[in-house]
């Protein structure tokens, strides 16, 4: 079963269980995977949903700080708990160790430098977690801290 039939499925049984939380986050997810076939994307590949669900993630991500700012702990709440159903479908993150490691391993490949070498450190970092959903703000933070000194 691919990952949309196996949301569309746990939506189904969500809805039968009559969880309003995690039923709604999967509608959402389904919308957003419909939406982006109709674009122009044609059917969706388990790794095009993979890089929608991780989107999702990083915009739930995104509110969560501005709800924060505004002092909206009932929406900081709810955005976190959608995070947690999505994550479900994502494979397990990168820790910080595997994170160090491909930084490590790309400085010494670009034979970076300094900040100037970010984009490229970046990029081969990436490379090197493919597969492994690593958080690109936790990468970007272990790059400068690196490339800084």
């Amino acid at each position: 079963m691919n990952l949309k039939a196996k949301i569309v499925s746990d939506m189904t049984a969500s809805m039968k269980a009559k969880d309003a939380e995690r039923t709604s986050t999967l509608r959402m997810v389904k919308a957003a995977i419909m939406h982006r076939e109709k674009e122009g994307a044609g059917e969706l590949t388990d790794d095009d949903v993979l890089k929608l669900l991780r989107s999702q993630v990083k915009q739930r991500r995104d509110s969560i700080e501005q709800y924060k700012q505004a002092g909206r702990q009932d929406l900081v709440d709810k955005e976190t708990a959608e995070i947690a159903v999505i994550e479900l479908y994502l494979p397990q993150a990168a820790s910080a160790a595997e994170i160090e490691q491909a930084v490590t391993a790309a400085i010494a490949e670009t034979g970076a430098t300094s900040m100037k070498d970010m984009g490229a450190v970046m990029k081969s970092t990436m490379t090197k977690l493919t597969g492994k959903n690593a958080d690109g703000r936790a990468v970007s933070e272990a790059v400068k801290n690196r490339l800084a000194g």
